[in-house]
């Protein structure tokens, strides 16, 4: 059995062949070929475009294109897997995505062709939740701001929240979905003895230590929203001028997520009129950030380059975690991340101790 793993700028190629390493004990084969761009930058453009443009929006070269019919297994991250892709892969069985997202792989025509699509949930979770917190703490304390005015020799101690900076201890926060991410940031809450609350539709067992409530009285009654959701066409700009409204003005919004959760019009429309106290966003519609976009030269917003996930433990640990995941697809259990419902037609290949 052949396994294909294309490494980008953020999961190298060593990083795949490490932690792909332990299938060989099963009897797979794992060839590794590179996704090259010459930065981070380059990379996260062409992510943008595939997620806004669908798999086929970026052409790969022929080097990772070339002879995939001898595969069955495919493991990318970023890497576009689209309609053309699959068709030449003619004996591919499963696409592995080693992400919770999987915009950039043609879901629909690989389900059409009996081919399962696993992906990684919560590979990043940590890594997101971390600095979810860190977000919170730098808006509502000013340490950003405060390290950027010492920065150009300026003493500063008055912010736009100089009349009420709070503690986290026994104030509300808010999380707009109640994931792997989400639970991970109301244990560090709830450390902080914050009140926790949280809407998930979606969510099962038990929530403790939130409250599960519904998105009304969350965005009326938290002093910090937090947005942990996936993004769809149903929680495209869950968080509008409506919900927005409903704020209280000491609040603050925060984004780690996907910054389509938010109507970002809205968003800064509230933050020109000071409607709301502040926002913490690493994601933006438009990536980069113009340099003259709103976001900069607003004092009550803390920015960061889209850097929430970016973890030299979450990218190590990627393809470990998938391993993981075929070695308990190979071993026939059905405890695996499928997300397209084609159960993996692949052959239970005994492991070899």
């Amino acid at each position: 059995m052949r396994l294909l793993a294309i490494s980008d700028t953020y999961i190298p190629a060593d990083f795949m062949r490490d932690g792909l390493s332990e299938l060989k004990e099963i009897g797979v084969d794992v060839e590794v070929r590179h996704w090259g761009h010459d930065s981070l930058i380059d990379l996260q453009q062409d992510n943008l475009a595939i997620e806004s443009g669908g798999p086929e929006a970026v052409e790969l070269p022929k080097s990772i294109t070339q002879n995939l019919q001898s595969f069955d297994i495919v493991v990318v991250q970023f890497v576009p897997i689209s309609r053309p892709f699959i068709e030449k892969a003619e004996n591919l069985k499963l696409i592995g995505v080693l992400r919770g997202g999987a915009e950039n792989i043609d879901v629909e025509f690989a389900t059409q062709r009996n081919i399962s699509v696993m992906n990684t949930p919560g590979r990043n979770a940590r890594a997101v939740a971390e600095c979810t917190i860190g977000m919170i703490l730098a808006e509502i304390r000013n340490i950003a701001r405060s390290h950027a005015s010492l920065k150009s020799n300026n003493w500063q101690r008055s912010f736009p929240n100089s009349d009420a900076i709070p503690e986290l201890c026994g104030k509300t926060v808010g999380l707009v979905g109640y994931g792997a991410v989400g639970r991970l940031v109301a244990g560090y809450l709830n450390a902080f003895e914050s009140k926790i609350i949280a809407f998930d539709p979606y969510c099962t067992g038990n929530p403790a230590p939130a409250e599960l409530v519904d998105l009304e009285f969350l965005m009326k009654n938290s002093d910090i929203v937090s947005m942990h959701a996936r993004l769809t066409k149903e929680s495209f700009h869950l968080i509008g001028e409506k919900e927005l409204a409903m704020m209280k003005p000491t609040a603050v919004l925060v984004n780690t997520a996907r910054s389509g959760l938010v109507d970002e019009r809205a968003l800064i429309k509230a933050l020109e009129e000071k409607r709301i106290a502040g926002a913490a966003l690493d994601v933006f519609d438009e990536e980069p950030l113009p340099t003259d976009h709103p976001f900069i030269r607003l004092q009550n917003a803390t920015i960061t380059a889209h850097l929430a996930g970016s973890t030299i433990d979450s990218f190590r640990n990627s393809p470990k975690l998938m391993a993981g995941h075929l070695r308990n697809c190979l071993c026939g259990r059905e405890d695996i991340p499928v997300i397209n419902g084609i159960k993996p037609s692949l052959k239970n290949t005994p492991e070899r101790r």
